[in-house]
């Protein structure tokens, strides 16, 4: 299943535009102005001027929250993303309530307590944003992510992705038995989505610190339904003669 562009001249655009400048973009800006957030429970508020709201929005990092300051726009960063831009691109910081820079160690602390399942998550998420994905929230259609090759303005999601590791016993209790692959696909197949199994190896039993991720091994699997039409022999017309 390829990409469904939305509307003509959609895949010109986004050829024009890659998600990786975009990115180095934003990256760039954020180093430039030493951006922060504030950390607030399960995310990270992030403020932003007329640039940097756009190349957020670009480049799909966070969701726009209404204030009431007519001036000034705030995005609300999920822990995955808000890890992303600090660990892995290293170009802004995230605060606390008491405008207390945390370092990489205690942020990782904190999101685990909050989501025990947060390192394979994290591990999927930066694999997909590494290769170019854009990485969607999935919970709508009861996945994790939905990867976009571009920005959702632009073209429909692909792939319904689901992150699985044997470690985490798959705490998660999913595609454990046939009938949840069935379940599975028929709704990807609904939504026009490939079903993609990312499995997260996790070498040691601990995740303490972010370094834990360099000892994860992600592996990719797609998984389609088979149509028995798909299969049927052609009719032979038989030559009377």
């Amino acid at each position: 299943m390829g990409p469904r562009w939305k509307g003509k001249g959609a895949e010109v655009k986004a050829l024009a535009d890659p998600i990786s400048e975009i990115v180095r973009q934003l990256q760039s800006s954020l180093i430039s102005s030493n951006s922060r957030g504030l950390l607030s429970g399960t995310s990270v508020l992030l403020k932003a001027d007329a640039e940097l709201t756009d190349l957020l929005n670009r480049a799909c990092f966070g969701r726009p929250r209404v204030t009431s300051e007519k001036n000034e726009q705030w995005f609300q960063l999920s822990m995955e993303e808000a890890f992303y831009l600090q660990y892995s691109l290293k170009c802004f910081k995230v605060v606390d309530h008491n405008d207390t820079e945390l370092n990489n160690d205690e942020l990782w602390k904190h999101m685990t307590s909050r989501k025990e399942n947060f390192p394979i998550l994290f591990k999927a998420f930066s694999h997909l944003r590494s290769k170019n994905w854009v990485a969607r929230s999935g919970s709508q259609y009861g996945v994790d992510f939905v990867a976009y090759r571009h920005h959702p303005a632009l073209v429909h999601s692909e792939y319904a992705v689901l992150v699985l590791s044997a470690k985490v016993g798959s705490a998660n209790g999913r595609l454990r038995v046939w009938s949840d692959f069935h379940c599975t696909l028929r709704l990807c197949g609904s939504v026009a989505k490939t079903l993609l199994i990312l499995d997260i190896e996790q070498q040691q039993n601990f995740a303490a610190s972010p370094s834990c991720l360099d000892n994860y091994i992600v592996g990719e699997r797609t998984i389609t339904r088979w149509s028995p039409e798909q299969g049927r022999e052609e009719k032979v017309k038989c030559d009377p003669s």
